[in-house]
């Protein structure tokens, strides 16, 4: 479908293209294997300025917005969810700042991620807090002219990668997520450390770990906003990157149904390539029509946040679950339409589809999607 892509957005999607398709897929194989960290892709992208693509003009940046983001995570997500993750976390680590910065924030830091000179990573998810991300545990408390941080975060994207990391702490236990507040520590940070690198079903090329905070003082300056919008920073950055999650499915589904859509065209049975068999047609044809309903809403939430929309939580959920779903659905039978052959890892159909399974998972499961969705259906029925 031709969604009337200006000629930059053009420019953009075929660039990440070519990144994808010259870069990535002669070795996403090898560093999945290896769960080895894609640096040597990160700085081509960097070189590219994909990294500034949402970012202001006046920071370094490109000065584009969710919907470009989402054209480049879909070609990346193409060829490797697990590469392609690496690149999405950054903006996800990057949002706090971008939203709830102060200028000299914004000055310190953006122009170094614009450039892809420093990665970042968000820490909100603990051990006791993944779906309930009000239960967070994490300390920060203040002392003269510093925030003393205490806890550990897990599942951290980026972890022990990244330069820099915004991160979720209370200031006030006795008011629950309105105690909440959102800082920013740089690694080699004395006191902030990282604990074991995770072993994953898919997106092995992404660096998974814990971020240990053990007394940790960073500059009074480092807070985000104020004290006790910290829940409020969180989820309004989850708002904003939660587009860029269901454009990953969309660019795993697109990229394993291609390899099905070859491979049919290709397998002989019974005298006749089997994408002549109704059955396979079928398959296909459901494959072929869920991605583009996906791209289509992905695209529309991308659009929607970029217009300013003050409340974008529901549609932003609805992009989410609904392209992320359809990743996991069209890497799966992506593997049936290709048999044996797609059980292998000779072909990257099996690769696909456990990489998929996390975008399920990660900021925010689906089930959880759905409720965010169904109370805001609920509020407005009052």
């Amino acid at each position: 479908m031709d969604y009337f892509l200006t000629e930059e957005q053009v420019m953009i999607r075929d660039l990440a293209r070519q990144i994808a398709e010259e870069k990535i897929v002669p070795v996403r194989r090898e560093l999945d294997e290896k769960e080895e960290f894609p640096w040597d892709i990160m700085k081509v992208i960097a070189q590219a300025d994909l990294f500034g693509l949402f970012i202001p003009e006046e920071y370094g940046g490109l000065g584009k917005g969710s919907f470009e983001l989402c054209i480049a995570v879909e070609e990346l997500s193409r060829a490797c969810l697990g590469v392609s993750t690496t690149y999405a976390a950054n903006a996800l680590g990057a949002y706090p700042i971008l939203l709830f910065g102060s200028d000299e924030q914004k000055k310190k830091y953006l122009p170094d991620i614009a450039s892809g000179k420093r990665l970042v990573a968000f820490g909100l998810t603990e051990a006791n807090a993944g779906s309930d991300a009000a239960g967070i545990q994490t300390t920060a408390k203040l002392a003269g002219n510093e925030y003393v941080l205490n806890g550990t975060k897990q599942w951290i994207t980026n972890g022990g990668e990244a330069e820099v990391y915004t991160i979720i702490a209370l200031t006030d236990k006795t008011k629950g997520p309105r105690g909440a507040s959102a800082f920013i520590v740089e690694k080699g940070t004395p006191g902030f450390t990282f604990g074991k690198k995770e072993e994953k079903m898919g997106i092995r090329a992404s660096s998974t770990t814990e971020l240990i905070f053990e007394n940790c003082r960073i500059p009074k300056e480092n807070i985000i906003s104020k004290e006790g919008v910290g829940f409020i920073v969180a989820m309004k950055t989850l708002d904003n990157s939660r587009g860029g999650v269901g454009a990953q499915g969309v660019g795993v589904a697109q990229g394993a149904f291609d390899e099905a859509v070859k491979f049919a065209r290709q397998r002989v049975q019974f005298g006749h390539p089997i994408i002549s068999f109704q059955a396979v047609q079928h398959m296909l044809a459901d494959m072929a029509t869920d991605i583009e309903a996906a791209r289509a809403l992905v695209y529309a939430v991308a659009r929607f946040i970029d217009s300013g929309a003050k409340d974008v939580t529901k549609e932003s959920a609805m992009a989410k679950v609904f392209a992320t779903d359809v990743g996991m659905r069209v890497t799966t039978n992506a593997v049936q339409v290709m048999g044996g052959s797609g059980y292998m890892k000779e072909y990257p159909v099996e690769k696909m589809m456990r990489d998929a399974k996390i975008l399920q998972i990660y900021e925010g499961t689906n089930q959880i999607q759905r409720n965010v969705i169904g109370q805001a259906l609920m509020k407005k029925q009052k």
